[in-house]
């Protein structure tokens, strides 16, 4: 073989092996995006799915609570007892959401007026930390202010984002003392119409 046929094989083997590398690079590449695209959307499934509502009908003895609020006094489940009560859990200060979600339970106060209802939020704040969000979004309704405890006791922590917080969630107490429904929303939002209905559903059951 002469010297330039022995040139010219050796470049096109050479060019053949880049050829080949290149695919192999390829199909590592077009791999890790596959293997990518997998994740995301099982990352996005679970959101998805971690972030529909539960809605639960109840029928037992709703635990007894005595908590201090924001106004400075003290409040007692038991001093309810012939109303009906919800008890609105939430993440407090620097949640937007939960102090806007309050707020529009006060604008649309007409709405729960044939329901006899008294709206407890409950939140795992000191005083002054909440009462600054509450001024911030013209909330007037007082916050009780839980050590865990009652958060606890009616299985609303690690609901939310925050393991040590309860998430966003509701509890329809009728005036006999028991718990009617349980529902909550990892979307940190629910309309008050649609809350409404609600109540009114698990108050007629």
């Amino acid at each position: 073989m002469s010297t330039r046929s022995a040139r010219e094989s050796r470049l096109a083997r050479i060019a053949d092996e880049t050829r080949s590398e290149e695919r192999r690079r390829r199909v590592r590449r077009y791999g890790l995006i596959g293997t990518a695209l997998v994740l995301v959307a099982a990352v996005v499934t679970a959101m998805l799915l971690t972030s529909r509502p539960a809605s639960t009908e109840l029928a037992d003895a709703a635990p007894d609570f005595t908590l201090s609020d924001t106004a400075g006094g003290t409040v007692s489940l038991d001093q309810f007892r012939g109303r009906n009560v919800v008890l609105y859990f939430n993440e407090g200060a620097g949640c937007q959401s939960c102090l806007v979600q309050m707020a529009e339970i006060e604008k649309n106060a007409a709405l729960f007026e044939g329901l006899d209802i008294t709206f407890l939020p409950i939140v795992m704040n000191t005083r002054e930390q909440i009462t600054t969000d509450m001024q911030v979004n013209g909330v007037r309704t007082p916050f009780l202010l839980d050590d865990g405890r009652v958060s606890q006791a009616y299985g609303t922590l690690g609901k939310g984002m925050h393991a040590g917080l309860p998430g966003h969630s509701f509890v329809l107490i009728d005036g006999e003392g028991q718990r009617r429904w349980y529902g909550e929303y990892p979307s940190m939002w629910l309309p008050p119409a649609d809350l409404l209905a609600q109540l009114q559903k698990s108050l007629s059951a």
